[in-house]
């Protein structure tokens, strides 16, 4: 018995594996005149109320200033997020990390350039 609810439990977590899986692309653009971050988070889905980002955390000069929890993805492939960082000058370094509510995360990362 102790055997097959193994197996069971084996299998399942085999599978979840499966469907789980990373964000595939992030994303960024930040405008120096607004001071507004903007990012893509590119994430492939067929059920973005359960399998969907959870997480975007921002770091700035690899300090992380903001922890946004998400409850559902805008879509079956991407979740949209804007932030105001009133704080970040030219030559600074963005980065945001998508986190997916199964498994997996990925980070990227810009540098600021000057105004537009």
């Amino acid at each position: 018995m102790k055997i097959a609810v193994l197996l069971l439990i084996a299998v399942f977590l085999g599978i979840s594996t499966v469907y789980a899986h990373p964000p595939s692309d992030i994303k960024i653009t930040f405008n120096p005149d607004t001071k507004i971050l903007s990012a893509i988070v590119f994430h492939d889905t067929s059920n973005p109320i359960k399998h969907y980002i959870k997480k975007v955390d921002v770091g700035l000069n690899g300090k992380e200033i903001i922890e946004h929890t998400i409850s559902r993805e805008d879509n079956n492939e991407t979740q949209a997020v804007s932030y105001l960082i009133p704080d970040v000058k030219e030559g600074d370094s963005i980065s945001v990390e998508g986190y997916c509510s199964i498994s997996g995360k990925l980070k990227k990362e810009i540098t600021v350039t000057g105004k537009k």
